[in-house]
């Protein structure tokens, strides 16, 4: 199980990889669960967090970077068994209560049509059990907790409330804003607003992180997203 730490001593486990990625940020106080996989891996999901032993081990909370099936599946359960609260982007709460979540356009030729396809299929394939969220996040920066630096800060485009969490301003949690998936790019294959999201990765840039956890693969350096940020936002399009 991979680990990291920033020099606040706040550690953030990767908690689940493969179809995507959940990450638990823990303090001796508190714990936050980032993300939650789909249902399938419910089981694996709880028996890496038990087998960490922390001293506090109950989820406090579960922050969503957005409401996709892959990244929310085991939200219900999750806010059941710890009686926590669940943080969300304010535009993707409906989703949350619908139990569907649209996919979002593919940007490459293939994504388009597993797009289409996708949303043909609708809930029945990518839904979800719906739950109610606790907290609405609509400013660019909200700080959980005066004695956490832990900031979520909205980073749309892959959706349209995406969020990120931003750890001791060293490390970042970005959900799909990006991927870590191949070597020398971090565009997804699938965004709603190719434009938001770059801008987003603007903001992402702001911040003094040289880490990035995205949902789908490998971490990501501030190098790397430096590069491509520099490459994307000169096609940026500015509406007439």
């Amino acid at each position: 199980m991979k680990l990291w730490q920033t020099k606040n001593g706040t550690n953030i486990y990767q908690v689940l990889n493969g179809r995507s990625n959940s990450y638990l940020i823990s303090t001796p106080k508190w714990n936050f669960l980032v993300d939650t996989g789909k249902v399938s891996a419910y089981k694996k999901l709880r028996q890496r967090i038990d087998s960490l032993n922390l001293e506090h081990s109950k989820i406090d909370g579960v922050i969503l970077t957005h409401t996709h099936y892959d990244h929310c599946q085991n939200a219900y359960w999750i806010k059941e068994h710890n009686k926590c609260r669940i943080w969300v982007g304010w535009k993707e709460a409906e989703y949350a209560v619908r139990g569907y979540s649209p996919l979002p356009d593919g940007t490459f030729w293939i994504t388009k049509i597993i797009s289409k396809l996708g949303n043909l299929m609708g809930k029945r394939i990518f839904g979800f059990e719906p739950f109610i969220p606790d907290v609405f996040i609509s400013l660019d920066s909200f700080l959980m907790k005066d004695e956490l630096n832990i900031r979520l800060i909205l980073t749309q485009g892959h959706s349209i409330a995406s969020l990120s969490v931003v750890v001791d301003d060293e490390i970042a949690l970005v959900g799909d804003a990006m991927i870590g998936t191949l070597k020398n790019s971090i565009f997804p294959p699938f965004a709603n607003d190719v434009n938001e999201m770059i801008k987003s990765w603007g903001k992402l840039l702001a911040t003094d992180c040289d880490t990035f956890l995205p949902g789908h693969g490998k971490e990501i350096s501030r190098e790397l997203l430096q590069s491509e940020y520099n490459k994307y936002i000169q096609t940026i399009t500015v509406p007439a």
